[in-house]
Order: structure tokens, then sequence, then C-alpha cells
């Protein structure tokens, strides 16, 4: 029987080793397919954060745009509230010289009906 026990525990021992064999070996796998899983996500993360910081730079040169388009918009605004001043002192002027131009043409034809009046006098005084 000690030979046969020891056959035994041969047997035994080999089907351990196997076993133990081919547990380290699925281990390993396994560790392996974490490792790019890991590797992969971790591309992923990377890639995720330049494109996150690639945006970030164009939202603030964005920003920038706005910022400069909306001064431009508020100078413009400035500059047509000046314009709508000026436009409306222009038109006061214009009408109050109008206003003078129509006074003396009045003015001017009232002369000339005196002066013709003063004429036709003046012709029946000399006749």
């Amino acid at each position: 029987m000690g030979e046969a026990l020891k056959n035994r525990i041969v047997i035994i021992l080999a089907i351990l080793s196997a076993v133990f064999f081919f547990g380290t070996l699925s281990s390993c796998n396994s560790a392996i397919r974490q490792k790019a899983a890991r590797d992969k996500e971790m591309v992923a993360r990377l890639a995720l954060e330049e494109r996150t910081s690639k945006y970030a730079q164009e939202k603030s040169a964005l920003e920038e745009k706005a910022k400069a388009k909306e001064d431009q918009v508020q100078e413009l605004k400035v500059a047509l509230e000046a314009a709508k001043k000026d436009l409306v002192q222009d038109q006061l002027v214009s009408m109050s010289l109008k206003e003078e131009l129509q006074k003396v043409t009045k003015l001017k034809e009232t002369l000339e009906e005196d002066l013709k009046q003063a004429l036709v006098n003046g012709n029946k005084s000399k006749k």
C-alpha cells in the first residue's frame, strides 16, 4: 500500500498542480483583460479631458468675442442716441429757418404790394 499511496499522492499533487496552474493562467488572463480595460478607460478619459479643455478654451474665446460685440453695440447705441439728438436739433433749426423764410417772404410780398401801390399812386399824382 505504500506504493499505491505514493502513487495516489503523486496523482493528487499532479491534479492539484494542474488546477493551480490553470487557476494561475486564468488569473493572469483576467488581470491582462482588466489592465486592457483600465488602459482603454484611461485613454477615453484623457481624450475627454482634452476635448473638455478645448471646449473650455473655445468657450472663453467666444465669451471674449461676445463681450467685444456687446461693447460695440453699446458704443453704437450711444452714437445712435447722439445722432438722434443732432437730428432733432437739425429739424428744429430747419423749422425755425422755414418760419423765418415764410416771414421774410410775406414781408417781401407786402413790400412789393406797397411798392406797387406807391407806384400807382405816384403815377396818378403825376398825371
